[in-house]
């Protein structure tokens, strides 16, 4: 006797399993994101099947998000059952942001702390946003310090490309330089002159 559809699964029964649409396999689930706050994350990790991640994403990615809503049930096999097509995860690929080759939904972006590649503390980030209906950039309430070290504002827009990992355990998101040398990255530079959509 399977549960109802409508009860959450908790993220242990999950894991390791692998995930349909019909008959298609989409991957494996791989675990979520480790956040202290629940019920911001509102996906897993799923490592996606490579026929799938070139069929359905705009450049493949291994790993990716699955939205937890999407899980329908669990089959009598074992496996879990996705409750909408192909197309709606496609359509949810599409709106991620991607860090060395992984996709990441913007929930499992929100509250991440942000690193410079020497491990000093930028911030937090609040927001992300979007130029021409892609996900350009976060937004991050800066650290005091770096306030008042760096002449910036408490919150800066910081351009995805900026990030080179994330470190899951920890919940923070890496980036390629450090701070001082993103603030002199054209990228960074061209987007805190535009204005948000």
């Amino acid at each position: 006797m399977g549960k109802m559809k409508n009860e959450k699964y908790n993220i242990q029964e999950l894991l390791q399993r692998d995930v349909y649409v019909n008959d298609k396999k989409v991957g494996t689930i791989v675990g979520e994101r480790h956040h202290p706050n629940e019920a911001r994350v509102r996906s897993m990790r799923i490592q996606v099947e490579s026929d799938v991640a070139d069929e359905y994403m705009r450049k493949p990615a291994e790993l990716a998000p699955l939205p937890k809503e999407l899980v329908h049930s669990i089959r009598n096999d074992g496996t879990v059952k996705l409750s909408k097509s192909m197309r709606e995860l496609q359509r949810r690929w599409r709106n991620t942001v991607r860090i060395d080759e992984k996709l990441y939904a913007p929930d499992e972006m929100l509250d991440r702390a942000v690193l410079d590649n020497q491990g000093r503390e930028i911030g937090v980030i609040t927001k992300l946003f979007k130029i021409k209906r892609t996900y350009k950039g976060v937004i991050v309430k800066t650290r005091l310090g770096i306030q008042n070290d760096f002449a910036v504002e408490d919150e800066l827009r910081i351009p995805i490309t900026a990030f080179s990992r994330t470190r899951e355990r920890l919940d923070e998101v890496v980036l390629s330089r450090t701070f001082e040398k993103v603030l002199q990255l054209p990228s960074y530079i061209s987007i805190n002159e535009i204005n948000e959509e």
